[in-house]
Order: C-alpha cells, then structure tokens, then sequence
C-alpha cells in the first residue's frame, strides 16, 4: 500500500489551464502575511537558528528542544521554526516508500516501519512531503509529552479545486498546548511548490485560528476542524477560494458560492460583502487586470459589480492590489 499521494501537491502548486499559470503562482500565499501570535518567540526563533540543519534521528533533535525550553509553547514553536527553515518540499519523496502488505496485520507493521524511515529520512536529508513534515512534527510531540495527532483532509488552494469531489490530498497537525488544541500546517509553512520549491516561511499556519484554518483544510474527521457550525464537505468545495486572512466565508453575502454562472444577469456579477472598504477593488479574468470603477459603501460593508467577460474560466478578485478572492465561471 502506498501513502496517499495529493492529487495537489501539498504545497499549493499552479495548475494547467488558460492563464492559469501566470497568476496562481504566488496568489494563494499572500494569505500568508505575518500573523499576531499572543506569544513572543523571538528568543525560541533565535535560537533554533544555532541548531543543525540535519539530524541523524527525532530523539537527537528533541533532546536539545528539552535541554533549550521549558513551556510547550516554547518547544511547540521550536520545532515548527526549524522545520520551516531547513525541510525542503520535494513530490519525489512520494517515490521513496511504495509498499504493500498481503493482510492487516502486515499493513499495520509496514506503516509503522515507513513512518519511522520517513522521520529519518525528513531529518538526514532535509526533504519531505506533507507526511514527511506532519509526521516529524508529531515524532518531535510525542518525544515531549505533549498531546498530538495527525489529520489527513483536504486542503483548497487553486481553481480546480473549486466544486470538485473531497480527497484526502494532505495532511497536518493537532497539538494540546496547556490544554488548549491547536492547528499547525508545517508544511505550507515552509514555502511555495511551483515545478520546484520557493522557501517562503510563514508562522501564520502556526497556531492558526480554526475559522482561518478552514478557509482551505476540511479535514477527513469533521470535528478536527474545532468549529460549532456544521458545514458540508459539498459546501466546502463549493465556496469561492479564501486567499487573505481579512475575508471570511461570513462576511461574503454575494455571491456566496464559488461556481458562478456564465448567464450572470444582464451581464454583471453583482457583489455584496461586509469588510472595510479597501481603497481600490481589481479584477482579472486571466489576461489583464482592471479596476472597479464604482463602489458602494455602507458602514463596514461594499457593493459593486464585475462585467462578466465570456468564454473566461475563473475571475480573481485583488483589494488594495492584494489577491483575495477567487471564482470558477462555467
């Protein structure tokens, strides 16, 4: 059996498709603006970057987090900053651990032997997919007494991903830090995948706050996504891609859904959503950008309209020139 290989490549990668290329290579991650954490790290950010950038085996790393730190949080943020630091994204590693078992009992003994080979292998030689990352991670955990598990789900980063079926393309991790869970993608923290690895280090999926966290990871057991409302996978993909940390679903009233129809009324895409208005508001179909001529505003919330352009395939959004929101037209 093999471990499941993402349709997407863990990082969020660029996909085919008219103009497709040009403009998702970095769009997603502008998410990724630094983000306010209650805690100051500075020191532990510091001093991790005296710390090898290889090791032999978990244990050696996790004897010097013991011997540097003394608070969960502290260890936590350690392991999460040196791994953005020094594990490279690399879609070869799915390659590296093929096998297949002839019962239960085989499989259960052989995913236990690759998770140990694959924590080897993500510290010696500094390269990992997403299994590589998470794995490490709760590895390093576990070494530390801190309560941990792994998530498999689905994540949303590209305009395919719009409207398509739930597929276990990723995985990431829980973490009990003073009895409190939290959620950390280490690797979407490390960089960007775009036919090679961008380092592009981001501590916002590092105790990432659940309502932004599901912004793009529905997880495979829907009580790991730590929300009250219930919401369907069905609904999940359908939603318009969430690129900025200033957007939540909530605060889109119109339109709502991410697939929007090629026979929009009188030819316009009518917007309607609850934020502080930006100063300028841009579209692109692909080929050019444009700005919105006409804003409304009302209290905390906009209102304009997009010409819909024919034949296009997907409409990005961009607020003060950042991008933030994404729709598929059919």
């Amino acid at each position: 059996m093999r471990i499941s290989k993402p349709s997407l490549r863990s990082l969020p990668a660029v996909r085919h498709g008219k103009y497709l290329g040009a403009m998702l290579m970095f769009f997603f991650f502008l998410l990724t603006t630094p983000f306010v954490q209650a805690q100051d790290f500075e020191r532990v950010d510091a001093a991790i970057q005296l710390y090898p950038e290889k090791f032999e085996n978990a244990e050696e790393f996790s004897r010097l987090i013991g011997r540097d730190f003394e608070t969960d949080a502290d260890k936590v943020r350690a392991m999460y900053s040196w791994m953005v630091r020094n594990i490279a994204y690399d879609p070869d590693e799915y390659k590296k651990f093929n096998y297949n078992f002839k019962s239960y009992r085989e499989r259960n003994e052989k995913e236990q032997a690759t998770r140990k080979k694959i924590i080897a292998r993500t510290l010696q030689e500094g390269v990992a997919v997403c299994e590589g990352y998470a794995m490490v991670f709760e590895r390093l955990c576990e070494l530390q007494g801190i309560p941990n598990y792994l998530v498999r789900g689905d994540t949303k980063a590209s305009f395919n991903d719009i409207g398509r079926p739930f597929k276990n393309n990723h995985m990431w991790n829980v973490a009990t830090i003073d009895g409190q869970p939290y959620l950390f993608d280490v690797t979407w923290g490390a960089g960007k995948y775009n036919g090679r690895f961008i380092r592009d280090i981001s501590y916002f999926w590092f105790q990432t706050p659940p309502e932004l966290f599901f912004n793009s990871h529905y997880p495979a057991q829907y009580e790991d996504a730590f929300l009250s409302e219930a919401v369907s996978r069905e609904e999940f993909s359908n939603r318009p891609l969430i690129m900025h940390n200033s957007i939540r679903l909530e605060n889109i009233e119109k339109p709502s859904s991410g697939i929007i129809s090629d026979e929009a009324s009188s030819g316009l895409i009518k917007f309607h959503i609850k934020m502080k208005p930006p100063k300028t508001i841009i579209y692109s179909y692909g080929n050019q950008k444009k700005e919105v001529s006409t804003i409304r505003m009302k209290s905390d919330e906009i209102f304009f309209e997009v010409p819909l352009e024919l034949g296009a395939e997907w409409l990005l959004l961009y607020f003060d020139e950042k991008p933030v929101l994404g729709y598929l037209l059919k």
